[in-house]
């Protein structure tokens, strides 16, 4: 068994998809466009038979008041390999004006680890 995709509603899904893209080196498929429901997604993957990420988008759909105190999914994490292109990635999003949530550093669990604030806010990990 595998994480096959984890989902993610977003406000604006060209901004976030070309951060993904961009900055972790997703290959984006082609957009789905459902009219009947006011919906559109795209798949992001690091590759084929891997975990992809969908980014979903319905206008005017309802943000929560803080994410912060809401259950369910917390983060997630992105391997980019090693130790320095952890430091690497993490300095240059702060350059680019993106929130880092958290700095580069090992973790209680052993994980030596950054986080970013998507564009949207989402908590995304930066692991070795």
């Amino acid at each position: 068994m595998k994480i096959e995709h984890i989902a993610i509603y977003v406000e604006d899904i060209e901004l976030v998809r070309k951060f993904y893209m961009e900055y972790l080196g997703m290959v984006c498929g082609e957009k789905y466009v459902n009219p009947k429901r006011n919906f559109t997604s795209y798949f992001l993957s690091f590759g084929e038979n891997r975990t992809r990420i969908e980014l979903m988008h319905i206008p005017d759909m309802a943000a929560p008041v803080s994410r912060g105190n809401l259950k369910g999914l917390a983060h997630f994490a992105i391997s980019v390999g090693e130790k320095g292109r952890v430091d690497e990635l993490t300095e240059r999003l702060r350059k680019d004006g993106y929130t880092i949530a958290s700095e580069p550093r090992t973790t209680g669990d052993g994980y030596y680890e950054s986080a970013v604030l998507d564009p949207e806010g989402n908590y995304v990990e930066i692991t070795e």
